[in-house]
């Protein structure tokens, strides 16, 4: 199946989702803020996220199952900007975030109250994140979800896994799973490098090792409205088992992680 091309229908139908997709988020934001933070709101992102992924085209596809052990982290490949509506929609999940995020007008606010739990990176406050980020790990009760790559990529490889954000399992009883996520056409056919660089990816061409550059890069924003005018795309997910790194440090863990998820990946490239 071929990527679907821009015409002026496609772009009007495009532009008409892409209103509904800003409609929907003002909308959803004004019943956020009846919702306590906690289990509720997490459980409303999973409906808020459905309905905007719904709108742009997005279907997924999940192989295997979650495991009901808790607390559970789940550990992913990051190719896009849809990623935090798809794990949402999938598995019911929050995330970890840079703690910069919690800071940002409006965005930062929601993220909160969708149970984003916040990492300060900087080695003066190692102690004081870790202890924090564990404290909430061990009390929440839906999976949590890590992209250690720490950016998106052009879907052609699985980027290194940063070692450093593995601190907050480093020796405590985490329950970690990896998930190996694919993009496909609608119809489940594959996508080629090119045109997942140039159409369905969104990432910075300078930091990818290697693999086809964007042509065009857009904004965030501009990747919602160009995969609203191209169709949407299947997301399908790999749920790999449980993985056990008893006396593992963060290094050991970063490097059997991305090579479960890597080579997964790159087997159905």
């Amino acid at each position: 199946m071929q990527v679907r091309k821009q015409n002026i229908f496609n772009t009007i139908t495009g532009t008409i989702k892409f209103l509904l997709f800003w409609f929907g988020v003002i909308f959803h934001a004004i019943i956020i803020c009846f919702i306590p933070r906690g289990k509720y709101s997490v459980k409303y992102m999973r409906f808020f996220m459905w309905c905007l992924l719904k709108l742009v085209g997005i279907k997924i596809k999940i192989n295997g199952k979650l495991s009901q052990k808790r607390p559970l982290l789940c550990v992913c490949n990051h190719i896009s900007v849809f990623e935090f509506a798809t794990m949402s929609v999938a598995f019911g999940a929050s995330f970890f975030g840079k703690i910069d995020i919690a800071s940002y007008p409006l965005v930062g606010w929601i993220a909160k109250k969708f149970g984003v739990i916040f990492i300060d990176r900087r080695p003066s406050h190692a102690m004081d994140a870790l202890n924090a980020v564990q404290t909430e790990m061990a009390r929440v009760q839906h999976p949590m979800f890590l992209f250690p790559e720490g950016t998106t990529t052009n879907g052609a490889y699985v980027k290194e896994f940063k070692s450093t954000l593995f601190n907050i399992v480093e020796n405590t009883p985490v329950n970690i799973q990896p998930i190996v996520m694919k993009y496909k056409m609608p119809d489940g056919s594959k996508i080629s490098d090119y045109d997942m660089a140039n159409h369905f990816a969104y990432f910075d061409n300078n930091k990818m090792d290697f693999g086809p550059k964007c042509e065009h890069p857009r904004s965030a924003f501009g990747q919602v409205f160009h995969i609203a005018v191209i169709g949407g795309f299947l997301v399908e997910l790999d749920v790999l088992p449980v993985q056990s790194f008893n006396g593992m440090d963060r290094k050991e863990i970063a490097q059997h992680l991305h090579k479960l998820i890597s080579d997964k990946y790159m087997e159905s490239r």
